[in-house]
């Protein structure tokens, strides 16, 4: 049975692994190595080291914010067991498919300290103020840095309208109590010929739990505008710090750092990542920025770029995850 779980982790993680090191080799071989070398070798390392910091304010700042989530439902968790739970989350989000696979861990991590209908509010909110902070910012973006693909606006559009949807369902939930019990009997409805017991035990379960997410739900939007305001200031310090990665990393390749444009650029990889293909959205992402960054970076640097890139905001979620995985694995967060 243990061996059976180590190998439902490793495997998708060396798939991650591998695919995102192809990939690399890949983009190597079409742009010139030569060049691609020597660059690397006349890297300012002071850069680098800076780039590896702003990712570490990636996971610091998550935490930070979902401990003040944590908050708004009246509820106090350590900022060493939040940043637990945000470290050790990307891991599962680097070796499932998609960039947002850690939600599972950070709900069974927080339901440990409040109501699993609490802390799936808490998880959903952490991506609602995503969701909107990538929609928003996504279309600023766009017409400051001039950055005016289509393909940037066709992600932003379609990202916006599956955004407004889920709005919508969040509001039909908080707007009227009646809509959950309308949806558990949908759901017993369509479970009910694969027996009529089981039926009624998940209806009545995803009932209970829904009632106790609407209600967690309207607890913190009744916190004051400031405390609400904040969690979206900590959202802008959880990205902008990782979108600044390529920039910075550029600098230390000798090159513009294109600043306006690379952040735009993140903003449409980051929701790219999100389509549930590979682990960790392998692949996606590297081709993806190459696609964007051929746009202002030249091609001899691209290569090193996007594998410095990946290191820094991939590779590292996998070794450090699983260094605070491996921390937890005896305990009752991993079964």
């Amino acid at each position: 049975m243990e061996s059976d779980k180590k190998s439902s982790t490793v495997k998708p993680m060396l798939i991650g692994l591998i695919v995102s090191v192809i990939t690399i080799v890949v983009i190597f071989k079409l742009t010139e190595t030569k060049v691609t070398w020597k660059i690397i070798f006349q890297a300012d390392w002071r850069f680098l080291v800076l780039a590896l910091f702003m990712h570490s304010l990636f996971w610091f700042f998550w935490g930070v914010r979902l401990k003040q989530l944590t908050s708004l439902l009246k509820a106090d968790i350590p900022l060493g067991y939040a940043l637990e739970i945000s470290i050790a989350s990307t891991f599962l989000a680097a070796i499932t498919p998609s960039s947002a696979g850690g939600e599972p861990l950070r709900i069974k991590m927080l339901s440990d300290r409040i109501p699993l209908g609490s802390a799936t509010a808490v998880v959903l909110a952490e991506r609602l103020l995503d969701a909107v902070f990538f929609a928003v910012a996504l279309i600023f973006f766009l017409i400051i840095s001039g950055f005016a693909t289509k393909f940037g606006f066709e992600v932003g559009a379609i990202f916006t309208v599956c955004l407004i949807g889920f709005l919508l369902f969040l509001y039909l939930i908080v707007k009227d109590e009646g809509n959950i019990t309308k949806l558990s009997n949908w759901l017993y409805s369509k479970l009910k010929r694969f027996g009529e017991e089981k039926a009624v035990k998940i209806a009545n379960r995803v009932k209970e739990e829904s009632l106790m997410f609407r209600n967690a739900l309207v607890d913190m939007l009744k916190n004051p505008a400031d405390k609400i305001a904040l969690s979206i200031l900590y959202t802008a310090l959880i990205w902008f710090p990782e979108f600044l990665v390529p920039s910075i990393i550029l600098l230390a390749l000798n090159q513009n750092p294109a600043f306006l444009l690379s952040i735009t650029a993140q903003f449409i990889l980051v929701i790219i990542s999100l389509i549930p293909l590979t682990p960790g959205s392998s692949g996606i992402a590297e081709a993806g920025m190459v696609y964007l960054y051929s746009k202002f970076v030249p091609q001899a640097v691209l290569g090193v770029l996007v594998a410095i890139w990946r290191f820094i905001t991939y590779y590292t979620n996998i070794f450090v995850g699983l260094l605070v995985n491996v921390k937890l694995l005896k305990s009752k967060y991993i079964d």
